[in-house]
């Protein structure tokens, strides 16, 4: 390409600078506009009431307000049997009647005898009255008619509330499951059941009282350990800190001590494979080629052979010789990546205040989601009541089909189906907001996707103009400019706000169509079109790749866009050919810079969880009478160690978008400069020596 037309009087980030990508912004703008109209359209529209409280089959809530309901909040089933798990309960799609009660059923009864023995035992007929449907008091009419109709439960079990549904009162006696210490009861049209139907019938609801149970334990230990917990993230905290700051005296040592060490390892590995081979020479048998034996299940039969310990040992020679030639050819190189990590440590050692910077971008995050959750909760909760034909009798055509609750009795649906019913199904609705309410959701995904994006790529360009006016200080740290977290902060939502909102809205659009994908697959989960699910995970594949391809871009275009003040297409050219320009420099400051960071993240989150570890099982002697008991040492163990992690990711990304901004600045400050005192470079000392004195043409990688 044609040569790069240079400022020759370039000093560090440009600070007389025009707004970039206007039209993103207003867009941007807009769209932040209408998302909040968004959420006020959903919370007029939504109530979360909804899934809160369950609702009985005429759609009103259990406890709702104003209506027959206002002190009965828990659900009962007329036929629990007719449920077979609580997934259908849960999503109030269980074919039998559902009935707003007080307080669930206490005792076995069924209608049967209840309405056998009304006349001199009328206590029982009115406490079983109370789970009939409101307003029924007839114990003349005939049994057959009240089952039918679903006027009266056939009959009541011992329950409890749960989740405010009532579930059979299950209990264990001896290893038997009892309810009521019974295992049998009659279901009240003239047969005798096994307390295991029930058990069938509210499958997996024991197993979820149990987790409610370890549930309450672990907030106990939460509750109990919390400062214990916020002191092992502080001393990670801390460490994080020590373990950067050190990385200016420890990132040689660190990475030549690995990349020895996995020399080692693999030459040790060369030389046992050798062992072998010679070992097994002469044994019967070992002289047969894998060829020979075939395909077999049990691996050991391949560690008997000669060939196989000879495959093994040429492909370890083949690694370690590659290693050794890499580490030759890229020697120079690697020192780079080992300087400008250095460079990074001690450019945060004099911007100090970027290591909290992340904390800005955690909140601005933690907001979108939760604006986004609250509207998709009012969006998903702001159809109207739909219901539908419930029907008994199995052959009826109208069975499934959506009703009118006020008009039902005067259809020919009754005539057809004796018994029929319509009764409420779940919260829907056919008005244009309604029919849209799906488009309403995807939008609301879509903007969330972009606004965390913005959020994202606002910290990068923030920090990249901080360390770019640490590199471009010709004095360090005399040059270094008053509050450059600040101003950076400062000019990036004042002139770049559409330039961001333009990079952030290309990632976004990748990963809702991620998102589709992921969703598509999921629905054809069951198709066996073998066809499509490999066109699909194809596409999957494809989508990731680009979405990590344009995060990297995207990262680079930001840096450009902090120290430059162009706009996003511009930015991400120039970084895009810069980089291509050093390729084989990026690569390996990439690699090293993951590694030495990932091997940070797991001293850190070690070290804290052995601490937290040998703390809280009361090794340490010193604080063994401070230790809080607890009923699992493992929840603030686990929270320790992944807070720790966090902790150490959030710091590390600092550190990782540092070593990213002084690599391309180091790259430009190379293509500008010849280190003459016309054009000085603006490099450390160190990074200067390990070029070499000699001027350097651009050219030069």
């Amino acid at each position: 390409g044609e040569p790069r037309k240079f400022d020759p009087k370039f000093r560090g980030p440009i600070h007389n600078r025009r707004c970039t990508d206007v039209i993103c912004c207003v867009i941007f703008i807009v769209v932040i506009l209408g998302y909040i109209a968004l959420g006020v359209v959903a919370w007029v529209h939504g109530d979360p009431r909804k899934v809160i409280y369950p609702t009985d089959s005429y759609g009103q809530f259990c406890g709702q307000k104003n209506t027959l309901n206002k002190n009965k909040t828990i659900l009962f089933y007329f036929n629990i049997l007719k449920c077979a798990s609580p997934v259908v309960l849960i999503n109030l799609q269980c074919p039998t009647t559902q009935l707003c009660v007080s307080k669930c059923p206490d005792r076995f009864a069924t209608y049967i005898d209840v309405q056998a023995s009304y006349r001199y035992r009328p206590d029982q007929w009115n406490y079983f009255r109370q789970f009939c449907k409101p307003g029924f008091n007839n114990p003349r009419k005939s049994v057959a008619q009240v089952l039918r109709d679903e006027d009266c439960p056939s009959m009541i079990i011992p329950s409890r509330p749960f989740l405010k549904r009532c579930f059979p009162d299950f209990s264990t006696k001896n290893g038997v499951l009892t309810v009521a210490n019974q295992t049998t009861f009659k279901d009240g049209r003239g047969k005798t059941r096994n307390v295991t139907d029930l058990r069938e019938a509210a499958n997996g609801i024991n197993n979820v009282l149990d987790a409610r149970s370890v549930g309450m334990k672990i907030f106990e230990d939460y509750a109990i350990s919390w400062y214990w917990i916020l002191i092992g993230l502080f001393i990670a905290m801390m460490l994080s800190l020590l373990f950067l700051v050190l990385l200016r005296f420890t990132a040689g040592v660190l990475f030549w001590i690995f990349i020895f060490g996995v020399i080692g390892i693999i030459g040790y590995g060369i030389w046992h494979c050798y062992w072998e081979y010679d070992h097994l020479k002469g044994i019967p048998g070992s002289d047969l080629t894998v060829y020979d034996i075939g395909f077999q299940t049990d691996f050991k039969v391949y560690l008997q052979l000669r060939q196989t310990w000879l495959a093994f040992m040429i492909i370890l020679c083949g690694v370690e010789v590659i290693i050794i030639l890499m580490l030759i050819f890229l020697r120079n190189r690697i020192r780079i990546a080992i300087a400008l990590l250095k460079e990074g440590s001690r450019a945060i050692g004099y911007i100090m205040s970027t290591l909290f910077y992340p904390i800005v971008t955690f909140l601005l995050i933690a907001i979108c989601i939760s604006y986004w959750a609250v509207t998709a909760v009012f969006l998903a909760t702001s159809g109207e009541p739909v219901y539908k034909v419930m029907a008994n009798q199995t052959l009826c055509k109208y069975a499934n089909l959506t009703c009118d609750p006020e008009t039902f009795n005067t259809t020919n649906v009754t005539k057809l189906c004796p018994g029929a019913q319509c009764t409420f199904a779940f919260y829907g609705g056919e008005s244009l907001y309604h029919r849209y309410i799906f488009i309403f959701q995807l939008a609301n995904a879509f903007v969330f996707l972009w606004l965390v994006n913005f959020a994202i790529a606002l910290g990068q360009c923030t920090l990249a103009g901080a360390f770019a006016s640490y590199y471009w200080a010709y004095r360090k740290p005399a040059d270094i400019p008053l509050w450059p977290l600040f101003s950076s902060f400062g000019r990036a939502i004042r002139y770049h706000t559409g330039s961001l909102a333009f990079g952030a809205l290309i990632l976004a659009i990748v990963q809702l169509i991620r998102v589709i994908l992921e969703y598509l697959d999921h629905k054809l989960k069951g198709t066996q079109n073998s066809f499509t699910r490999f066109l699909l995970c194809c596409l999957k594949c494809c989508f990731w790749c680009l979405e990590k391809f344009l995060k990297f871009i995207n990262r680079n275009a930001y840096i450009m866009i902090a120290i430059y003040g162009k706009n996003f297409c511009t930015s991400a050219k120039e970084a895009f050919f810069l980089l291509m320009r050093n390729v084989v420099r990026v690569a390996v400051l990439d690699k090293v810079t993951d590694f030495l960071l990932f091997l940070g993240k797991i001293l850190v989150a070690g070290g804290v969880g052995v601490l937290a570890f040998f703390f809280f099982t009361q090794r340490i002697p010193v604080f063994a009478q401070e230790v809080p008991m607890l009923n699992y040492y493992w929840v603030p163990l686990l929270t320790v160690i992944i807070g720790s992690y966090l902790v150490a990711h959030g710091f590390f990304s600092v550190y990782a978008m540092c070593v990213d901004t002084l690599f391309l600045c180091f790259c430009e400050d190379l293509e500008r400069n010849d280190g003459s005192t016309a054009k000085p470079y603006f490099m450390s000392a160190s990074l200067h020596r390990i070029l070499g004195k000699k001027k350097l043409s651009p050219k030069k990688a």
